[in-house]
């Protein structure tokens, strides 16, 4: 057989269709890994919008433990709940309180002679400088970040100052010049390094 058959310059080989969407991806923002990011997983609740970049086996691990009402109490999520039934607005039975109005955080602007935006939904008081403050919402913790802090020892509600002091505080009790040469205290020195570079992504220290 020639070295250059004629048969060998007709075999075509498919192109990878992801090659070149894996190319211009960023690096996945799982901890650790050097994948390309080209699947995006939601940041959570108060970030509607925001998306993580991960590969394809690291957004399917984060999905499994994803859950967009995490570190929410049951009252709120029974209050969302109820409130969904109605596109979240107010509602109250036919001929009854005629005269009420909707809610706090609703508006009394109007726009032309457009009546509907009289019951226009103002949650952060950008025209009447009312704010819902009966119920104050902070941003809930992701799976990665709730792991992280559970690593250092610390509560949910740690701040940026008591996660750094946590942090400097357990890189000088296991760091490898201080455990003599330990490896269980190996493993643990690069559990807290992981943990401090997953707050710090998040912007929590």
């Amino acid at each position: 057989m020639k070295p250059y058959s004629k048969y060998f310059e007709k075999i075509k080989v498919r192109p990878d269709p992801q090659a070149e969407v894996k190319s211009r991806a960023p690096v996945c923002q799982w901890d650790g890994c050097n994948e390309a990011g080209t699947h995006r997983a939601p940041v959570g609740r108060m970030a509607e919008g925001e998306y993580f970049k991960f590969c394809f086996d690291h957004v399917r691990e984060y999905n499994k433990g994803f859950n967009y009402f995490s570190g929410l109490a049951d009252t709120d999520i029974a209050r969302f709940q109820k409130e969904a039934l109605t596109g979240h607005r107010p509602t109250w039975k036919m001929g009854a309180n005629s005269q009420a109005q909707s809610t706090p955080n609703f508006a009394q602007k109007r726009s032309g002679a457009a009546g509907y935006y009289n019951r226009m939904r103002d949650p952060y008081g950008m025209f009447n400088g009312a704010k819902d403050q009966d119920r104050p919402r902070t941003r809930k913790l992701k799976t990665l970040e709730a792991k992280a802090l559970e690593t250092l020892g610390l509560a949910e509600n740690a701040t940026g100052a008591d996660i750094k002091s946590r942090y400097k505080e357990l890189v000088k009790r296991h760091h490898p010049d201080a455990n003599g040469g330990d490896r269980g205290s190996e493993d643990r020195f690069r559990d807290v390094l992981q943990a401090y570079r997953v707050l710090k992504q998040a912007g929590l220290c």
